[in-house]
């Protein structure tokens, strides 16, 4: 196995088996940004496993899975994802940036 699929692989089982949220299937693939920042609002509450807060543990997922996609995410949905960032903090009543 070389030294790129062990990353791919890595990566791909953070995000599916993360120690911090269970995600629901196929989260990030919605057209929706609201949907996502809710789903993702709904798993970190949840969570029992979080070393963090609900809502930096919900950022810090849709930001690692944003990094890990990287140039394989469409523009259309890397500006969905950008999206989710400001309905979190509304879903968590933080001011936004």
């Amino acid at each position: 196995m070389s030294k790129e699929s062990k990353k791919k692989k890595w990566s791909q089982e953070v995000t599916e088996k993360s120690d911090a949220l269970d995600l629901e299937e196929g989260v990030f693939k919605s057209d929706d940004p609201a949907k996502i920042a809710h789903s993702l609002k709904r798993s970190a509450e949840a969570s029992d496993r979080r070393k963090s807060t609900p809502f930096r543990s919900a950022m810090s997922m849709l930001t690692f899975y944003i990094n890990r996609a990287g140039a394989g995410l469409s523009r259309r949905q890397r500006h969905v994802l950008e999206k989710v960032k400001a309905e979190l903090r509304k879903d968590f009543g933080r001011e936004p940036k």
